[in-house]
């Protein structure tokens, strides 16, 4: 779940300093899909994920859903489950264990904090890929050469100007494909939703901190 918290947080859009080596027709699509996203006081949606291996494997397809609201989201696939209450989150491993950590040691992960001071621009290379009658593409490629990604190419809908696909290519030549969809930019979410409350869970769960 982790993986798929990471990539589906990699694809949601934000804003920051200019790189002089990225694509300025790349940077003026993902501004304004940020610019619109900055207007949303909440988000829902579902997502689901095709795994597909270098030899061309298909490991099959899950499915999930995420809700945002300012510093604060909760994700859900199957019986996992990622809380944060905009200070601390609270990672369900869908058994009998909770980790917690702090938002702020979230540090160099892709968090909706990051998210919020825009991450294409400070963690990214990107350029426009290709643009047809329908979505824009653009290619994103990590400036840290560390990380597991090769690449993660997004597809952006012309029309609603929202990400609705990723594709996302690690260092092994395995794929994952994003998709999202039934997303509710008007949705109204209580603040409660994103209290963690051990009742929740199995009385034996057994919270990590």
């Amino acid at each position: 779940m982790k993986r798929i918290f990471l990539i589906l947080l990699a694809i949601l859009p934000i804003v920051a300093t200019v790189n002089a080596q990225n694509d300025p027709a790349a940077k003026k699509i993902l501004d304004g899909v940020s610019a619109k996203i900055k207007t949303f006081k909440a988000i829902t949606a579902t997502f689901s994920l095709k795994s597909i291996t270098s030899k061309g494997t298909n490991n099959g397809v899950r499915t999930g859903s995420v809700s945002l609201k300012g510093q604060k989201y909760i994700m859900k696939q199957s019986k996992v489950e990622i809380i944060c209450d905009g200070s601390k989150i609270y990672n369900f491993d869908g058994n009998k264990t909770i980790t917690v950590s702090s938002v702020d040691d979230a540090g160099s992960t892709l968090s909706p904090q990051i998210l919020l001071s825009n991450f294409y621009d400070k963690d990214y290379s990107y350029k426009l890929i290709s643009s047809t009658a329908t979505f824009h593409q653009i290619e994103l490629v990590p400036n840290d050469k560390r990380k597991n990604v090769q690449k993660i190419n997004i597809f952006i809908d012309k029309t609603k100007n929202f990400i609705t696909k990723a594709k996302i290519l690690d260092k092994s030549n395995n794929t994952i494909e994003l998709t999202i969809s039934n997303t509710n930019t008007n949705a109204l979410l209580n603040d409660n939703l994103f209290q963690f409350n051990k009742a929740k869970y199995p009385a034996d769960v057994e919270i990590l901190d």
